[in-house]
C-alpha cells in the first residue's frame, strides 16, 4: 500500500476515535467536560475524517 494512503487511512481512524470518544461523552457525561468542547471536538473529527475521504478520492 502507498505511504500517502496509509498516512491518511491512519488520520481517519484517530479521528474517528476522538468522534466516538466525543460523542459519548457528550450523551453520557463521562469526564464531566464542557457541552462546547465536545461539540467542537466533534467536528473538527468530522472535518478530518472529511478531509481524508476527499483525499482518498484524489489519490485514485
Amino acid at each position: 500500500m502507498d505511504l500517502q494512503k496509509l498516512l491518511t487511512w491512519v488520520a481517519i481512524v484517530f479521528a474517528g476515535l476522538i468522534c466516538l470518544i466525543f460523542a459519548l461523552d457528550l450523551a453520557a457525561g463521562i469526564f464531566k467536560r464542557n457541552i462546547v468542547l465536545d461539540v467542537l471536538f466533534l467536528l473538527g473529527g468530522a472535518l478530518v475524517i472529511w478531509q481524508g475521504v476527499e483525499t482518498l478520492r484524489e489519490l485514485r
